[in-house]
């Protein structure tokens, strides 16, 4: 590897080489020589920017917080179209990769907390981001005047994880969201 070369983008080049890694090895296999492999880098390169592999693992989960937080922004703006076709749209492999290693390392979303507040860390974002769309659907009458938008979207994220930890294709998922939508649309 050269050195003194400076490498355009190179925390999101470490970030997506974390995310083939763990979607090749599982969160398992992940190590700072697997990361600074897979991206084409020096090794020291990822001590130099994040202190240690520790320091690397919660910048990215506060990078990929805050990506799940803003496309949950997206989300909220949605009216009725299909909220399973702004779920699939979420930024991938990240969000599979990310509730993998969420799975595998829970104090990750603690320590992202720490930075961004709770209500940003891991998937509380786009948690509370599809409760506002669902809210707002509710008040339009899209869904009935008893459902809970956050207990809803809960179960929504809830399954979504569960597909994307389990590598399950959308085909799976989507009609679970539809039937939980369904069951709460107005009649």
């Amino acid at each position: 590897m050269p050195r003194g070369v400076a490498i355009d983008g190179v925390r999101q080049r470490l970030f997506a080489a974390a995310e083939t890694v763990i979607l090749r090895e599982g969160a398992g296999g992940l190590r700072g020589r697997a990361v600074t492999t897979e991206a084409g880098v020096a090794t020291g390169l990822l001590h130099a920017h994040f202190g240690d592999f520790e320091g690397f693992l919660v910048a990215y989960a506060v990078d990929r917080s805050f990506l799940l937080t803003a496309a949950a922004g997206e989300i909220e703006s949605l009216r009725p179209p299909d909220l399973g076709d702004a779920l699939a749209s979420l930024p991938q492999p990240a969000a599979t990769a990310f509730a993998r290693l969420l799975a595998a390392r829970p104090d990750l979303q603690g320590k992202a907390a720490e930075i961004l507040g709770a209500e940003s860390a891991g998937f509380a974002g786009l948690t509370d981001g599809v409760a506002q769309y669902l809210t707002a659907a509710r008040d339009d009458g899209h869904l009935a005047a008893t459902t809970d938008p956050a207990a809803l979207a809960y179960a929504i994220i809830a399954v979504l994880l569960r597909a994307w930890h389990e590598g399950d294709r959308e085909a799976l998922w989507r009609p679970v969201i539809r039937a939980l939508l369904s069951s709460a649309a107005t009649a």
